[in-house]
Parts: C-alpha cells; sequence; structure tokens
C-alpha cells in the first residue's frame, strides 16, 4: 500500500490518502475529493513517510505565507 498527498480543490488544504481511495473529504473545508482529480504533490510507501512529507508542505505553506506578508 501506499499513499498519496494532494490538495483541496476548493480550499487548497492538503489531504493525505491511501493510494486505492477513490474520494476524500477535505478536513479544512468538508469538500468532497475525488483523488484521480486532484492536484497530487507527492506520494509515498510508508505512512510514516507520507505524514513527514505533509507536514514538511504544511511548513513550508506556512512559511511562504508568512514571507509574503512581511
Amino acid at each position: 500500500m501506499s499513499f498519496l498527498i494532494v490538495a483541496c480543490g476548493r480550499c487548497g488544504g492538503f489531504l493525505l490518502a491511501k493510494d486505492e481511495q477513490k474520494t476524500r473529504t477535505c478536513p479544512y473545508c468538508g469538500s468532497k475529493v475525488t483523488l484521480y482529480k486532484a492536484k497530487k504533490l507527492a506520494s509515498a510507501k510508508t505512512a510514516n513517510e507520507a505524514s513527514t512529507i505533509l507536514r514538511r508542505l504544511k511548513k513550508d505553506k506556512f512559511l511562504n505565507r508568512e514571507a509574503k506578508h512581511q
């Protein structure tokens, strides 16, 4: 089993999903995300690796947003 990190098409939030899933509900906006249509940001072989990638993406997004406001 592998994992995907995708972006929600509605709010841009990052989602973690198993590669065999077809849809996922965004935890940020509640939108139903069709995974094969979603923007794929990364993939990982293990849940731990996927979680690490997801944390890094969230941190980078936060830092980029902060830099724009300075």
